[in-house]
């Protein structure tokens, strides 16, 4: 809206705008924030030329959000990154989540007869089209829920944990 000259009013019960997920400007508040001492050093430059996420962003490749961002015009001060993976912590130690069907038929984080069930999951959401019939197999996208269709695929309860916070980033744990 800024962008075609309308005023925006952001509000927030936060001295920052943005709940949990906010960035923090100047650097001065994330000092304040995390207890760190003093403030920053002259050498980092203005504090407001800083913006600190308390927790990172993920965007989709492709989708309303990402058309958004490019008709505002704000990724002119954003900086992208492709990620090289997903890890979640079990059992003491960290796993990379697999996202490949080579992946999944290495990975640790599940049994052998999972790692089959989930190769052909991460098969069949691949090649996924919801203007396809072929593709669905069986599955409404309108009325079919993430968990019925795990449930298709025989996946266990830490699948689809793991599945839907690591690589359909899940907010919650609904």
């Amino acid at each position: 809206m800024s962008v075609k000259g309308k005023k925006v009013l952001h509000m927030d019960r936060n001295v920052y705008y943005g709940g949990e997920s906010a960035s923090l400007t100047p650097l001065n508040d994330v000092y304040k924030r995390f207890g760190l001492p003093g403030s920053p050093p002259e050498s980092m430059g203005s504090a407001r030329d800083w913006n600190v996420d308390l927790v990172p962003k993920f965007l989709m490749a492709n989708g309303q959000l990402v058309r958004m961002l490019l008709i505002t015009q704000v990724t002119r001060y954003l900086d992208f990154k492709v990620i090289d993976g997903s890890y979640v912590f079990k059992g003491g130690k960290i796993y990379k989540v697999p996202s490949t069907e080579k992946e999944a038929l290495g990975s640790a984080l599940m049994g052998i007869f999972e790692k089959r069930r989930f190769q052909k999951f991460l098969v069949y959401v691949a090649r996924f089209d919801e203007n396809d019939p072929k593709t669905l197999e069986g599955v409404d996208p309108n009325k079919t829920t993430m968990r019925e269709v795990y449930k298709k695929f025989g996946l266990q309860e830490n699948v689809m944990d793991f599945t839907g916070h690591a690589l359909a980033l899940y907010r919650t744990d609904e």
